[in-house]
């Protein structure tokens, strides 16, 4: 019997957007959403860094021992996904994948400006839509893409 977590679906990954909205999203909750994820990566010993962007505008940004320039490239090509598709970077490449194709070979965009894996999550308002996104980058993909997804579900009080 595997130890593995399974791989999310499509299905599974939509999901996740319906129900991770937010009420509102301010200054305070970003330092709120962006120090809560230090924590869970801390916990973690992950050598992440994170990033939360609000409308073209970086409210917070940590990076942890460990950590590199590069993930901060990775950072602004997986949100640029989010940006452009007002979507999970990681489910826009689950989509791909699903047509059996991928994100490089048919999104026609240029891969180093952007980046269909996982870890950028969009921040979406309830009756606004997507209005930034929050970003993690330095472990495996579906890593980077399951801790913004715990820290969202923590901060929502799920």
């Amino acid at each position: 019997m595997s130890t593995e977590p399974t791989t999310p679906t499509v299905a599974e990954l939509e999901e996740q957007e319906r129900r991770l909205v937010l009420r509102r999203f301010t200054h305070d909750d970003a330092w709120a959403l962006g120090s809560l994820l230090v924590e869970l990566a801390r916990e973690r010993e992950a050598p992440v860094a994170i990033d939360i962007h609000r409308a073209g505008q970086q409210l917070f940004h940590a990076a942890l021992p460990g950590s590199a320039p590069d993930n901060d490239a990775w950072i602004a090509r997986k949100r640029r996904v989010v940006e452009r598709y007002g979507s999970a970077s990681y489910l826009v490449g689950a989509r791909f994948r699903a047509k059996g194709t991928t994100f490089e070979e048919s999104s026609r965009l240029d891969p180093d400006t952007y980046a269909a894996h996982g870890g950028s999550f969009p921040l979406t308002v309830a009756d606004v839509g997507v209005i930034g996104a929050v970003t993690v980058s330095g472990l495996p993909q579906l890593e980077d893409h399951r801790l913004v997804v715990a820290a969202l579900e923590r901060f929502l009080g799920e």
